[in-house]
């Protein structure tokens, strides 16, 4: 008799948006679900955040047993931020390649699996990349860079010379006239000397009847047509290091305007599935035959474009079209696979619904200082239909379940408004924990970072999405704390002071409490932690400048970016929700279901009673 555990993800579903819907009828599949099984909310990890807590779904432990904190670490020798997920590794000689690391450790579910002769298929599951053996199948998700390294980097043509580059995106100029020729930047040739982007030419044939751009793109297909306010078709590209050596890459074009001057848009650079820069799947060609068969896909982790809307490139209508496209790959895929599944686990997850809710939730929150009332009533409810449109897609899931099957469809933290900012740098200075150089203040120039901070006399300082990080003696380089009655003041006091911090504005508590890792974590990498996490009410964040390690313009400020819906708030008022095709026996004064049991709950089906892998906490079914 063949097991299987199927489990699709939908990052970031809310529970009191599924649960008034459920209410309303308007989610029929999941409601199925649930008159046939369960429903419950799924508590979330510390931090609330996507790779955080995925990364405990797929080991069954807390943050500390697999080291994965946050998107953002620090380097405690310079104090940079560094992204968290991957590293990558120079080469060791001239004719090496470079290397990437996973920095996710611990030991997913699928390894015992594959251990035990039991297939597995993951698809985009986070901090993933590189993908590693298993007996099965893998296509990395949230962790794969585009070409050039970055997590994602547009590319926006203007003929306006006056325009200038926004944050995270690269900027060419057209020139003037309807025949245009440019070119599509590539990954940087570091060997090259100088070094020097690789590109690859194009000819752009501007027609104003026709409201459409032709480009000749000289790569595959060799020619195309993309209306005004469209998106194209993946392109295939090739950009040359050498005579002998190559890459390929993909993207998609978006044609914002023609007049009163042309300007469109080129999507970061993904690798191309058929031959990437870096391993993306598992077997290593898994990618090829899975594009050779549902089409081209976007390989980038975070596929949905969210800075070229932040930077306005795109508006919301742009954004959302390319929300549908990403989200139809995964399907296309999802379908694809669940038709050859017979046994094992099954995971997919979709990322679009968090996207979706971070770029658009200022429409539904009038209070939110990035409301719209003009756009409000046509785009307030498209997270709704977001939910709706995840809800469907589950049909073909449902055909697939039969009664030797657990199905499991689960979100890894809820969601809420992100009105204000909170800079815990700024905090840190205003106290005496911070110090800069030349008594200078924080909002002369928050761009600098921390180029001003004056470590010899600094005691805290903030990096990530919450995270506080001791200047302590003999880890960071210009430490000056001492652990133990030193570092416990330093704590203490910032304990006390961030603890119910109100914002004199709203009239509200900006932040509910301060955590130390000690009271969170545990396991091999507990000292990679943050020292202290700044737990937030709802409605508030850290500042983007604090995150990467600077500075705002002032303590508390609106958030007046697109991004205006969040989660990393304090994990307890942001659970996920948690559905299941069976009913999970309630123990006397058991606590409501982590999403740290499901690993061993999996890996435990079908029996059900008994202690998980490792002993950790099943979540047992009648």
């Amino acid at each position: 008799m063949r097991r299987k555990v199927i489990v699709i993800g939908l990052d970031g579903l809310e529970p009191s948006i599924v649960e008034a819907m459920l209410e309303r009828g308007e989610l029929p599949n999941l409601a199925r679900i649930r008159a046939s099984g369960s429903y419950t909310r799924l508590q979330t990890t510390y931090p609330a955040q996507t790779p955080v807590a995925w990364s405990s779904f797929m080991t069954g432990t807390n943050p500390g047993g697999h080291g994965i904190f946050d998107f953002i670490s620090r380097d405690p020798q310079t104090y940079l931020p560094d992204v968290a997920l991957t590293r990558f590794e120079r080469p060791k000689n001239m004719l090496a390649q470079p290397r990437v690391v996973n920095r996710r450790q611990g030991v997913p579910l699928w390894q015992p699996l594959s251990k035990a002769g039991i297939p597995s298929t993951i698809l985009r599951c986070p901090c993933t990349f590189p993908p590693e053996a298993l007996q099965g199948r893998m296509l990395a998700g949230v962790g794969v860079p585009d070409l050039r390294g970055s997590q994602s980097k547009g590319t926006f043509y203007t003929q306006d010379r006056t325009a200038t580059a926004a944050e995270s995106e690269q900027l060419v100029f057209l020139d003037s006239g309807l025949e245009l020729a440019t070119h599509v930047i590539g990954p940087r040739n570091t060997k090259a000397s100088p070094a020097a982007d690789t590109v690859c030419e194009i000819r752009v044939q501007v027609e104003k009847v026709a409201r459409k751009l032709v480009i000749h793109t000289g790569g595959s297909p060799s020619r195309i047509e993309v209306p005004e306010k469209g998106w194209s078709e993946w392109v295939r590209f090739k950009f040359k290091f050498s005579m002998l050596q190559s890459v390929t890459g993909i993207a998609r074009f978006y044609v914002r305007q023609l007049d009163p001057h042309v300007e469109f848009y080129v999507s970061a650079v993904n690798f191309d599935p058929a031959a990437p820069m870096f391993p993306v799947s598992t077997p290593g060609d898994y990618a090829k035959e899975l594009s050779e068969t549902v089409g081209l896909f976007s390989t980038l982790g975070m596929a949905e474009d969210h800075n070229g809307l932040n930077n306005g490139r795109l508006d919301e209508a742009a954004y959302l079209q390319q929300c549908e496209l990403v989200l139809s790959e995964r399907e296309r895929a999802m379908r694809f696979e669940l038709d050859r599944f017979s046994e094992g686990l099954f995971f997919m997850l979709f990322d679009t619904p968090d996207r979706v809710q971070h770029m658009l939730w200022r429409f539904r929150d009038r209070g939110h200082p990035g409301f719209q009332p003009d756009l409000s009533p046509e785009l307030a409810t498209r997270i709704e239909e977001q939910y709706r449109r995840c809800d469907a897609l589950l049909s073909s899931v449902l055909e697939k379940v039969d009664e030797n099957t657990l199905l499991i469809v689960l979100s890894d933290h809820g969601f809420g408004t992100f009105r204000r900012a909170f800079d815990t740098n700024t905090w840190l200075w205003q106290n005496g924990l911070l110090a800069l150089k030349d008594s200078r203040e924080p909002g002369e120039n928050p761009g600098d970072g921390f180029a001003r901070v004056d470590w010899s006399k600094t005691s805290a300082y903030a990096v990530g999405l919450g995270g506080v990080y001791l200047n302590l003696k003999n880890r960071e380089s210009g430490g000056i704390v001492e652990e133990g009655t030193e570092g416990e003041r330093v704590r203490r006091a910032i304990q006390a002071g961030l603890a119910g911090f109100p914002d004199e504005l709203t009239q509200a508590p900006a932040i509910r409490s301060v955590s130390r890792r000690e009271e969170l974590y545990s396991g091999a990498f507990v000292a990679n932690s943050p020292d202290l996490l700044v737990n937030f009410h709802r409605g508030f964040r850290v500042s983007w400048q604090s995150a990467v390690g600077g500075f705002s313009h002032s303590l508390l400020e609106d958030n007046l970016r697109r991004w205006s819906g969040d989660h990393i708030v304090d994990p307890e008022s942001v659970p996920g929700i948690l559905f299941m095709n069976h009913v999970p026996q309630q123990g006397q004064g058991q606590s409501p279901p982590r999403i740290i049991d499901l690993a061993p709950t999996i890996l435990n089906y079908p029996r059900r009673r008994g202690a998980g892998f490792h002993g950790r906490r099943v979540v047992a079914l009648k």
